[in-house]
């Protein structure tokens, strides 16, 4: 149920390993359709479970991408795809270092893990990321505080696709039932709210700088 280019809804991604939990997923599709804010559920590498329409409607104008789709792997669209300052705002700052600061420590606390290590290489394989992660990241951290890693209750900005909306914010709201936490899944939904920003520079735009701003251009 997870968003896919071209607007499918394919089944439930794997996580549940019995016909209960499986079950479980289904049924928990339909609360989260009943949801009219975007919301999504999780596992601890960010792969994509399930999505509500509110979700695939923020993100249904992105291009299509092999890797970083935002309903197959959401930490991944936020890092590397192109378009995706063209709906998170303030996409450096505000989206993509404070999801690669918690990937940060994810690593740390989860040990050897398969699918975080598959991340890790692709943020090497990019030389803008790997600044940013080994250079940019600390000072970031050191700036803003440990708190801003921690994303429940976090306003973003948000450019939504409706006109109505455009550029707005989103209360983060992270939350897991027992069954979602024995699932290694978490929900979050990005509460829309009425108060409007100004319009941002990067709205319609892609991701084409050499660097991030946090890291220093080299002379």
């Amino acid at each position: 149920m997870a968003y896919q280019a071209g607007g499918q809804r394919p089944a439930p991604r794997p996580v549940a390993e019995t016909p209960e939990a499986q079950a479980y997923l289904e049924d928990y599709a339909g609360l989260l359709e009943a949801v009219p804010a975007p919301s999504l559920v999780v596992d601890h590498c960010w792969d994509v479970a399930l999505t509500n329409s509110a979700f695939r409607s923020l993100f249904g104008g992105v291009g299509p991408h092999a890797t970083a789709m935002p309903g197959d792997n959401f930490l991944r669209f936020v890092l590397f795809h192109p378009d995706a300052p063209t709906v998170l705002g303030e996409h450096e700052s505000s989206w993509c270092l404070p999801m690669l600061a918690h990937f940060a420590r994810t690593v740390e606390s989860h040990g050897p893990d398969h699918g975080l290590q598959a991340i890790r290489r692709d943020i090497a394989q990019d030389p803008i990321m790997e600044a940013a992660y080994r250079q940019g990241l600390p000072h970031w951290i050191r700036s803003v505080g440990e708190g801003a890693v921690e994303h429940d209750g976090a306003v973003r900005p948000l450019l939504h696709p409706d006109p109505r909306r455009g550029a707005t914010e989103c209360r983060v709201v992270v939350e897991t039932s027992r069954t979602l936490e024995e699932l290694g899944c978490t929900r979050f939904t990005f509460v829309l709210r009425e108060a409007r920003r100004a319009p941002s520079r990067q709205r319609g735009t892609r991701r084409t700088a050499s660097h991030l701003r946090v890291v220093p251009a080299a002379d």
